[in-house]
C-alpha cells in the first residue's frame, strides 16, 4: 500500500509536493473509507485511506504529479538497463532549478514491512538514493547514496541490516542507475519487496484509460462472467460478449506509405491474428443483435477497457492511479467505480485508488472523508502547490464541499478573464 509520495522540480512541481494516504483522526466512514493493513507483532497499525480524489484547474499540475510517480516507477524498472539519459524534468521557469536535480520518494507497505525509499537524478546521473526500513517499527538504514558532484564519486553508507554482496552491487551500479535496480538484477532477495510494489503493486494510467485489449483476455476465460457482472451492475445493456480470431490484413496499411516499408509490414502481418470483441444485446423483439466494440459508445468502450484492469486491481490489492477518471463517464459511473475500492466485500485486498477529476457531483462528505479529498492549483511563480482540504476545517458532514469548492472557497480554480481581443468588425 501507499502510505505517502512526494516530489519536488519535476515539470510543474517546483517545491516539494507532499500527498500523504494516512488516515485522519475522523472517524466518519471508517470503516468504508480507511483500512488497517496488518503489521508485525509489537507495530502498531497504520490507518490507510482506500482512495484520494486530486481536484484542480487544467495545468494547476494535476497529471504531473501522477506523471512524477510513473516517472519514479519507470526509472526504478530500467534504470539497470543502458539508458542515455534519465527520464526527468526539471522545472523550467525558474533558473534555480533548471541544473538541480528531480526528488522523488515514497513511503510503503510491502509484504508487511513499511519502506522510506527515494533518490535525486538529473539527466546524467543520480545524485542521492536512501532507503530506510521499519520492520519492528524503529528505523533501520539500509543504504544511502550520495553524489560528490566535483569528483564525480559517490559515498555509499551501509547499515547492517541490509544483507548480501553490497560492495558488488556498489561496483556495478552505474552512475545513470540506482543501486536498488542494480541489486535487483544482481539477485538480492532482500531487496525485492521494495522493487515488486514497484513491479507488482503499482499501476498508473493516463487519460485515455486502457487499451481494452487486457479485459478482451478476461472474457477468453472464466473471467469472462466477472467482466459482465462489473458491466451490468453499471447499468450496461450488453447480455453477452465474444471474442474471435482475425487474420491481420494487409489492406489497413496506409497506401501512401513507402514501398519497402509497406513490405516490412505484410511481411510482420503474416500469419499473425488480432483479438475481435463483438457484444450482445437484446432487441425489441427479444432477438439478440451482435455489435462490434467499436460501435459502442465512447463510454461504454472506456467502461469495458476499465473491466479487467479494475476487477484486477480490486483482486490483486494494486495501488491505482488514474488521470481525469471522469473522462467520458456520467457521474454515478465514476461514483460506481470509487465505491468498489470503498466496499470491503469488493475491496478485501487493501487495493488503493488515487485519481484526478473535474466531476464535482462527488465531491460530497457521503462518499469521502474530508482528508481524501485533496487540491492542485498554480501559484503566482507557475508552480504547483498541492494542499489538502483538512487546511479549511470544513464542517463535520455539514459543509456542502461542492457547492464550497466551486464558490471558490478552497482555491484550485480557474481565474477566468473576460477576453480583450475586440471582435467587432
Amino acid at each position: 500500500m501507499l502510505i505517502e509520495f512526494s516530489a519536488e522540480n519535476f515539470r510543474s512541481v517546483k517545491d516539494e509536493v507532499r500527498l500523504s494516504l494516512v488516515a485522519g483522526a475522523g472517524k466518519e466512514l471508517y470503516g468504508t473509507n480507511v483500512t488497517e493493513p496488518q503489521m508485525p507483532k509489537g507495530v502498531k497499525n497504520i490507518p490507510l485511506l482506500r482512495s484520494a480524489a486530486l481536484y484542480g484547474p487544467n495545468a494547476g499540475g494535476k497529471s504531473n504529479l501522477i506523471k512524477a510517480l510513473a516517472t519514479m516507477q519507470r526509472i526504478v524498472m530500467t534504470s539497470s538497463q543502458q539508458l542515455e539519459e534519465l527520464p526527468v524534468v526539471p522545472f523550467k521557469l525558474s533558473s534555480s532549478t533548471l541544473d538541480s536535480p528531480t526528488v522523488f520518494e515514497v513511503i510503503i507497505l510491502s509484504e508487511g514491512v513499511r519502506y522510506q525509499y527515494g533518490f535525486s537524478a538529473t539527466h546524467e546521473a543520480v545524485h542521492d538514493e536512501w532507503l530506510f526500513a521499519f520492520p519492528k517499527g524503529r528505523t533501520q538504514t539500509w543504504f544511502e547514496r550520495s553524489l560528490n558532484t566535483e569528483t564525480g564519486e559517490y559515498k555509499y553508507s551501509f547499515g547492517d541490516k541490509l544483507t548480501g554482496d553490497k560492495d558488488v552491487w556498489k561496483r556495478a551500479t552505474r552512475s545513470n542507475a540506482l543501486y536498488l535496480s542494480t541489486a535487483i538484477q544482481l539477485n538480492s532477495q532482500q531487496l525485492q519487496p521494495i522493487f515488486n510494489w514497484f513491479a507488482n503493486k503499482l499501476r498508473i494510467a493516463g487519460v485515455g484509460g486502457w487499451s481494452p485489449h487486457f479485459s478482451i483476455e478476461w472474457c477468453q476465460d472464466h473471467r469472462k462472467g466477472k467482466v459482465l457482472d462489473f458491466l451490468k451492475a453499471a447499468d450496461f445493456a450488453i447480455s453477452d460478449v465474444r471474442v474471435s480470431e482475425e487474420e491481420l490484413s494487409s489492406d489497413s496499411i496506409p497506401s501512401e506509405l513507402p514501398s519497402h516499408v509497406r513490405k516490412f509490414l505484410e511481411y510482420e502481418f503474416q500469419g499473425k491474428k488480432k483479438l475481435r470483441l463483438t457484444t450482445s444485446h437484446t432487441s425489441d423483439s427479444g432477438d439478440m443483435v451482435e455489435l462490434d466494440l467499436d460501435e459502442e459508445s465512447d463510454g461504454t468502450r472506456k467502461m469495458f477497457s476499465f473491466a479487467g484492469p479494475w476487477l484486477d486491481s480490486l483482486e490483486k490489492g494494486h495501488v491505482l492511479f488514474i488521470d481525469e477518471l471522469h473522462d467520458n463517464l456520467h457521474p454515478l459511473l465514476v461514483q460506481f467505480l470509487v465505491q468498489l475500492f470503498h466496499n470491503s466485500d469488493t475491496n478485501n485486498n487493501f487495493a488503493q485508488l488515487i485519481f484526478s477529476t473535474h466531476e464535482t457531483s462527488i465531491l460530497s462528505q457521503d462518499i469521502f472523508r474530508r482528508d481524501q479529498i485533496w487540491f492542485c492549483e498554480r501559484s503566482p511563480d507557475q508552480a504547483t502547490k498541492l494542499y489538502p482540504l483538512t487546511e479549511f476545517s470544513p464542517r463535520k458532514g455539514v459543509e456542502n464541499l461542492e457547492r464550497a469548492y466551486l464558490s471558490g472557497r478552497y482555491g484550485a480554480l480557474p481565474f477566468l478573464r473576460a477576453i480583450t481581443q475586440n471582435f467587432r468588425g
